[in-house]
């Protein structure tokens, strides 16, 4: 196996700069809208053969150092009796949504090995094929709860908020459901050959460092502590984030991802040596011609230069407008420029 990725998750010397891309696979692929054409997103997720063949895809398409498992952040929570549904151009959509303690009552924990099976078949079925590591992954605690509690996908998170506020005790009951299953989950991925984990605790940025600490960082740390055992790379995510990448890192990641809001020498500066980072360039820039591509790139390697352990990445998912053969050029210029 090709090991670069996860030698510069743990902050070992690499030969390159190893890269891969957040949802690259997906709607930007003419392969991947061609099965949407005849199955819906979850029934993707949970077959087992169509899983794995979106996850290979960007593999040989971008020549990428790490495939990521195809699924979606909502399909462990569905699994503790959630009513789900993805709406395409809506995403998530909850039927009935989280208000009270007796809501939080009715989740119930999983049992992954009959619950996810799915998920466990598409990941064998992968490490036996793949050269390079596979990323499972899993949504961040208050992410899945601002799904649950708005019913949706939300701007504002004023439920969201007004449930974490107004009645802490059911909040961290709920959030400590949410990091049972998230524990399960990832723990049963890595079991089944994941070679990496990452929490994708997306919208976690719409908090203060202070409410992140009292209200979210307990449950992240759990998660984490819970998975050291395992002995493999833990990335920790979240879009506008810049102010909380001390409380993400103090959570307990290997590995912190930065959006393209910061920049990485300042990002590195507020984390430390103690962690790698990735990340983070705007994934609109793909959409902007070469020039400005390599451009960005550059400076966020040279901003990056210097990090104890670096992983090119996105600062967010790939757009469905992005050109896939911008992408491997992309991937062949960072390994070009990096090569030691």
């Amino acid at each position: 196996m090709n090991a670069t990725f996860l030698d510069a998750c743990l902050r070992k010397p690499t030969s390159y700069t190893p890269v891969w891309y957040m949802r690259q696979a997906g709607r930007f692929q003419a392969e991947y809208r061609k099965l949407r054409e005849t199955y819906g997103i979850l029934d993707i997720c949970r077959t087992p053969e169509l899983a794995f063949e979106v996850t290979m895809l960007p593999v040989t398409q971008l020549g990428v150092d790490a495939a990521i498992l195809f699924s979606d952040i909502m399909i462990p929570v569905a699994a503790m009796g959630v009513d789900l549904r993805i709406d395409p151009g809506k995403g998530p959509v909850i039927g009935d949504p989280i208000r009270s303690a007796a809501d939080v009552e009715r989740l119930h924990a999983i049992d992954t090995s009959a619950d996810l099976a799915f998920i466990d078949e598409a990941i064998a079925m992968l490490v036996a094929e793949l050269e390079i590591p596979l990323i499972g992954f899993c949504g961040g605690p208050f992410t899945l709860s601002s799904y649950l509690v708005e019913g949706g996908a939300s701007r504002q998170f004023a439920h969201t908020k007004a449930l974490m506020y107004g009645e802490p005790k059911i909040w961290h009951s709920l959030m400590e459901k949410l990091a049972d299953t998230v524990v399960a989950s990832l723990r049963a991925q890595v079991a089944a050959g994941a070679s990496a984990v990452q929490l994708f605790d997306s919208w976690v940025g719409q908090l203060s460092p202070q409410d992140y600490v009292e209200y979210v960082m307990p449950h992240s740390r759990r998660i984490f502590v819970e998975l050291a055992d395992l002995g493999v790379p833990r990335i920790h995510f979240g879009v506008l984030t810049g102010e909380l990448l001390e409380q993400m890192r103090d959570a307990g990641a290997d590995v912190v991802g930065v959006d393209w809001r910061t920049p990485m020498d300042v990002a590195r500066g507020r984390l430390g040596d103690d962690v790698a980072v990735q990340g983070n360039l705007d994934p609109v820039v793909l959409l902007a011609g070469w020039d400005a591509i390599e451009s960005k790139a550059r400076d966020v390697l040279r901003r990056a230069e210097g990090a104890s352990g670096f992983v090119f990445n996105l600062g967010h998912g790939v757009l469905p407008q992005t050109d896939p053969r911008i992408l491997r050029r992309l991937t062949d210029f960072v390994h070009e420029e990096t090569a030691r």
